[in-house]
C-alpha cells in the first residue's frame, strides 16, 4: 500500500504539474487526484468536490495533499479537512517537490511529507550564468 496524493490548486495548476511529472518520471507511481478550483466556484461546490477526490483516495497509509499556496483557497480548503486521520497538508506546490515526492512512492506519509517539503525548499534557487545559489 501507498500513501494517497491529492494536488488542490488554482484552475489547472495541478494538472499541468502532474502531467509535467508523468511526462517526465514515465508514469505516476502513488494513486493521484486533483483538485482545480475556479474563481467561479462557490465553497460549497469546492467542499463537496473535496469530499468526492478523497474517497478512494486513502488505500490505508494516508493522504498527503499539496497545495499552491498557503492561504488562499485552495490551502484554506484542504486546512478544513487537516484534523481526519492520516491527512497532511503541504503548501508550495512546485515541480521540483512534486518530483521529490513520486521518487519515494514506498515512504509512509510523515517520511513523504518532510520530501515535499525538502523537495520543495531546494527547488528554488537564484540561477545566474555563473552557476546557482540556494
Amino acid at each position: 500500500m501507498t500513501v494517497g496524493l491529492l494536488l488542490v490548486s488554482h484552475n489547472h495548476i495541478g494538472i499541468e504539474m502532474l502531467n509535467t511529472a508523468r511526462q517526465m518520471l514515465a508514469h505516476c507511481p502513488l494513486p493521484t487526484k486533483v483538485l482545480d478550483i475556479r474563481i467561479t466556484d462557490t465553497a460549497e461546490d469546492i467542499r463537496a468536490r473535496l469530499q468526492d477526490r478523497l474517497t478512494g483516495l486513502d488505500q490505508g497509509n494516508g493522504i498527503l495533499i499539496l497545495t499552491d499556496m498557503f492561504g488562499s483557497t485552495p490551502s484554506n480548503i484542504a486546512c478544513a479537512v487537516s484534523e481526519q486521520d492520516n491527512i497532511c497538508i503541504v503548501s508550495g506546490l512546485n515541480l521540483p517537490m512534486l518530483i521529490r515526492v513520486l521518487n519515494y512512492p514506498d515512504l509512509s506519509l510523515d517520511k513523504l511529507e518532510q520530501k515535499a517539503i525538502t523537495g520543495g525548499k531546494e527547488g528554488v534557487a537564484r540561477c545566474s550564468l555563473t552557476g546557482y545559489d540556494s
